[in-house]
């Protein structure tokens, strides 16, 4: 009886050492799957889009990982968010490789969202950028052409007469949301304009100021020219000469639809507001919008005696001629011609 007691105290004990085992191995097995699940890279090899909303909790974002196929299993993801404990940022996220789940986390804490770039350079019309917006997929030119004659309003303090934002869009380079409307595209790029404006101190004369500063901006490239080029269109309206620059010109017909790519001597008789061979004074509004130093050359312009100029964008030699009399122009445009006919052009 003794032996028979005894063996049965032996089964127990090996009894209890199996349980230990098998829970050690379910252990194991349950921590090889989470970290299987966890760093083993899953997901779209195409582009997909998840929008995650303001205020989501980590549940729903999990949810909606797993559903669009981001994430393996949505338990992986609370895993991670347990062990990371960051914050979970809202934002449209775009997913277009396998990637770990640890991966997939890192970019929503860190706002990793998906934005369209857009870069809106110096001299830029309205027309232009619309064509940018377009080709960036944000929406029709058309749209934003309608768009931003609707908003007049978000600069009504600065110009109450303005007709449309042009000049009021300031040069940047811009990411935007891929479903961001049109108001909201305009709104941001006003904003940055009226950053540069305060930080210039332009509180008076907006509309004359800004629209010197497109005249500025679209006749010369070269920082340097700028105050110079200012002041030939100053000196010109303080002795009522008409400023006779075709940049002006060439608005007034992509204005009007007419427009042909290039300016033809009939061009310089339509007789369109912003025409400034046939009306004296500066156009009715911005022809272009201008960059910092554009705006700082309208604001301060160089003090000399020029009113006239040859572009820098129409010399070869890549830089303007500047002159007081008629005489020295008819000279700089006569040189400008022969150096344009070594250049091989016409």
């Amino acid at each position: 009886m003794a032996r028979r007691r005894q063996k049965t105290r032996k089964s127990k004990g090996l009894g209890a050492a199996g349980t230990l085992l098998l829970g050690l191995l379910v252990a194991v097995g349950a921590a090889g799957a989470a970290a299987w699940l966890v760093y083993t890279p899953f997901g779209p090899a195409t582009e997909t889009f998840v929008e995650l909303a303001p205020g989501s909790s980590a549940v729903r974002i999990g949810r909606q990982l797993e559903a669009a196929g981001v994430v393996r299993s949505r338990y992986a993801f609370y895993l991670v968010r347990w062990l990371k404990r960051g914050t979970l940022l809202a934002g449209e996220y775009r997913f277009d490789h396998p990637a770990t789940v640890e991966e997939v986390y890192a970019r929503i804490e860190r706002g990793d969202v998906y934005t369209v770039t857009v870069v809106v350079p110096e001299g830029a019309t309205i027309f232009d950028i619309g064509a940018r917006l377009e080709q960036a997929g944000l929406g029709t030119r058309q749209k934003f052409l309608e768009e931003q004659a609707r908003q007049t309003g978000l600069i009504a303090d600065l110009d109450p007469k303005a007709k449309s934002l042009e000049g009021y869009l300031f040069p940047d380079t811009y990411r935007f949301a891929r479903k961001a409307t049109m108001a909201h595209i305009t709104a941001a790029m006003v904003r940055q304009f009226r950053l540069a404006a305060a930080q210039l101190g332009l509180k008076e004369n907006v509309h004359a100021v800004v629209t010197m500063a497109s005249l500025v901006e679209k006749e010369t490239a070269l920082d340097a020219e700028r105050p110079l080029v200012a002041s030939v269109f100053e000196n010109r309206l303080a002795q009522r000469m008409p400023l006779m620059t075709d940049p002006a010109v060439i608005y007034g017909l992509e204005i009007a639809g007419d427009w042909r790519g290039v300016i033809h001597q009939s061009d310089l008789k339509r007789n369109t507001p912003y025409n400034t061979y046939l009306h004296a004074g500066l156009p009715p509004g911005p022809i272009a919008n201008p960059g910092m130093q554009s705006l700082r050359a309208a604001m301060s312009p160089a003090r000399t005696d020029y009113l006239y100029f040859v572009a820098a964008g129409a010399n070869p030699q890549g830089r303007s001629l500047f002159s007081t009399t008629l005489a020295e122009h008819a000279r700089d445009v006569t040189g400008y011609r022969n150096a344009l006919k070594k250049a091989g052009g016409r």
